[in-house]
Order: structure tokens, then C-alpha cells, then sequence
């Protein structure tokens, strides 16, 4: 009778081991599942940084490769393209300036440099940008309106010239269904009021 006793106590036992390690288990997967969902969710939050960027570049992408209606596209409907002829400026409007361009005036230059008797357009040219020191200046936490600050260099490489223009950009950017889209956008030029023996033909 006490064998019997002591073999069914020992089954009890090891039953009851095999019970607290499949709940152990269990409480294992349980604790991991969550954390992995936590993780994913964390690597797909919004990064409006990295938004900004990307739109900078894809907008560099889009001169460099000469696609002028997409890089018009990332304009709002009344966005401005303004490049002053001095850093003092605090408008283009009723001054001299560069460029001071609503999208209709884009499209107008934009006709002309595709024009098949522009014949400006005729050498072949290229142009080449770095975009960099992407910062965040300013942020509406209820538009989502942002103010960008960056820097820019581009090289162009035209008659077998080289030129140089680098300085910074202000991008007002206005946040829609799409993305941000460019509302205004200020190109200040360290080298604006030096001598060119051509004129800009497009956008730096």
C-alpha cells in the first residue's frame, strides 16, 4: 500500500512539473508576441525629418534629370519659386529678383526650355546637386505646416564650362492629402551678385 502511495505521489509530481513548464512556455510566447508587435509598430511611426528629405531629394532628382512638370508638380497650386537678389530682401514682390515664379510663370519657362527651337537648349548640358543640413526650423502642430532650412551645391556643365552655385534653401511647405507640398521656397545664393557669362536658363 505505501509503494502505491509513493508511485502516485511521484506521478502527481511530474504531472505538475510538465504543467508549470508548458505554462511557462506559454507566459514566454505570450511576453515575446507583444514585444514584436511594439517594434514593428515603432519602425513604421511617421518620421517627418525624413518626409522633408526625401522631398528635397526627389526635387534635386527632378532638375538633375531635367523633368521640370514633376518638379513644378511639388509645388502647392500657388507656391513661388524665389530667388532674391540679395540676402536683405524680405519679399520679391514689386523688387528685383532672380527668379520670382508662380507656377504659371514656371510653365511659361518650363515651354521655353522644351521648345524645339529653343535653341539655348541645344548644347548639351547637365546639372548635378547635393542637398544637405535638412533642419526643421518651424512646425504648425495643427496644419502640419512646416519651415525647412537646408544647404545646397550644384555643379553645371555647359559649352565645356563648369560653374558652381551653392548656398541655402527655405522651404515653406504646406501639408496635403499627397504629402508636403512646397507653398514658398527661398534660394539664396552665396554667389548670386557675381558675374555669369550666361544667364540661369532653369531652376538651381
Amino acid at each position: 500500500m505505501a509503494r502505491k502511495v509513493k508511485a502516485a505521489r511521484k506521478g502527481a509530481t511530474r504531472k505538475n512539473i510538465a504543467r508549470k513548464s508548458a505554462a511557462g512556455k506559454s507566459a514566454a510566447r505570450k511576453s515575446t508576441f507583444p514585444t514584436a508587435k511594439v517594434v514593428a509598430k515603432a519602425s513604421n511611426a511617421p518620421d517627418t525629418l525624413r518626409e522633408v528629405e526625401r522631398l528635397l531629394y526627389r526635387q534635386a532628382e527632378c532638375l538633375d534629370g531635367k523633368r521640370w512638370q514633376d518638379f513644378i508638380d511639388l509645388f502647392t497650386p500657388d507656391g513661388t519659386y524665389w530667388m532674391p537678389a540679395a540676402p536683405e530682401q524680405t519679399t520679391g514682390d514689386g523688387v528685383p529678383s532672380i527668379f520670382w515664379e508662380d507656377r504659371d510663370l514656371m510653365t511659361v519657362r518650363l515651354k521655353r526650355l522644351t521648345h524645339p527651337r529653343a535653341w539655348s537648349q541645344r548644347t548639351a548640358w547637365g546639372t548635378n546637386h547635393v542637398v544637405g543640413n535638412v533642419t526643421i526650423e518651424k512646425e504648425d502642430a495643427r496644419s502640419g505646416d512646416l519651415v525647412v532650412r537646408s544647404r545646397f551645391h550644384m555643379m553645371e556643365f555647359r559649352n565645356d564650362t563648369t560653374r558652381h552655385f551653392a548656398g541655402s534653401y527655405v522651404h515653406h511647405l504646406k501639408k496635403t492629402r499627397d504629402g508636403h507640398r512646397i507653398k514658398l521656397q527661398r534660394v539664396d545664393m552665396v554667389n548670386a551678385q557675381g558675374p555669369y557669362e550666361y544667364v540661369l536658363q532653369a531652376w538651381v
